[in-house]
């Protein structure tokens, strides 16, 4: 079954125009088994914090054919009546200042959403807005659309990942697992893939998007054809968390079924007394320009407290789960 990605273009508007003509595959939703094996894990040609490469071993586990969708964690809110971090008022010992020091829209329940600036900048608070009301159900603000049902779940914490993982029966993957199943037996490559391959930035970043992929912000699964693994949107859309902490650089005597540092030993040099986790792919926001992070290799930290307007995960398995059939968003 094939279904259009947009069906409300405007007349005139390229891109408007671009986006409906794609039309979206509905993936199966059947994980992929990967038998496992032995990769060159991580670059040295980029980013610092990607290195060493190193040879390294995985074994065996099913993974999900793509991210975990809007529609997919509905059904697991309407199954336990689950409410995510970005639903509930924000604690002030989140910030470790005296109450009356806090900007009262900092305490209300929101989530951090890409704002594009006035003008140019290279300072990402200048492009990430605090908004109340911001959740993976309204995942641009409380004046933005719905959640749409094959777009990827954002606005998540690490606790709402795990709590979805239970539910489903699986696990958040290791980041080697993550990258053992997006590289496909392949180097990580450096340029920027083409507007047909994913849902990266065309453009100067942060100032203006071109979409010359048909894509503004997040796309539907389905809309880039899948990896030879099967796998969609393992580059571009959406950044995915994995279970390991965050540290620059890789050990390179960790090598077989890596596991990342301890807890103690995690450090995030852009959020400083957090013990972050390692998420991966990039995302749409990832430019020439400004981050290349659109490939198998790439590795930033992410806050576990907190969601992001273009952040998201995918599940792996120890076993085969059992088939359930999302239903529609309540």
């Amino acid at each position: 079954m094939l279904s259009a990605c947009s069906d409300n273009a405007e007349s005139g508007n390229p891109a408007e125009e671009q986006r409906a003509a794609i039309v979206c595959a509905t993936p199966n939703a059947e994980p992929v088994r990967l038998e496992g094996g032995t990769f060159a894990m991580g670059q040295d040609d980029i980013y610092a914090e990607e290195g060493p490469v190193r040879e390294t071993r995985v074994g065996g586990f099913w993974i999900d054919r793509h991210e975990v969708t809007n529609r997919q964690f509905a059904a697991f809110v309407k199954a336990t009546g689950y409410v995510t971090i970005a639903q509930k008022p924000v604690s002030p010992d989140a910030f470790g200042v005296p109450a009356d020091q806090i900007p009262p829209h900092l305490l209300l329940p929101g989530s951090a959403v890409f704002t594009a600036p006035e003008k140019p900048s290279r300072n990402y608070a200048d492009w990430w807005t605090y908004v109340p009301g911001a959740n993976w159900t309204k995942p641009y603000g409380p004046d933005g659309p719905g959640a749409r049902p094959n777009e990827p779940v954002v606005h998540l914490g690490w606790d709402d990942m795990t709590a979805y993982a239970r539910w489903k029966g699986g696990r958040m993957p290791t980041e080697a697992e993550w990258e053992f199943a997006a590289s496909a037996g392949k180097p990580s490559p450096d340029a920027q893939p083409a507007p047909d391959k994913a849902n990266s930035w065309q453009g100067v970043f942060p100032m203006r998007n071109l979409e010359t992929d048909g894509f503004k912000e997040i796309a539907p699964i389905g809309c880039f054809a899948p990896d030879t693994n099967g796998l969609y949107d393992m580059v571009g859309n959406v950044w995915e968390v994995t279970a390991d902490y965050y540290r620059p650089g890789h050990d390179p005597d960790d090598n077989d079924n890596p596991r990342g540092p301890s807890r103690q030993d995690a450090r995030d040099p852009f959020n400083p007394g957090q013990a972050s986790r390692v998420m991966k792919g990039g995302s749409y926001l990832c430019a020439p320009n400004y981050c290349q992070r659109y490939r198998p290799a790439a590795r930033q930290g992410r806050d576990p407290g907190m969601g992001a307007s273009n952040v998201g995960f995918r599940l792996v398995y120890d076993r085969m789960p059992d088939r359930q059939s999302p239903p529609a968003i309540p």
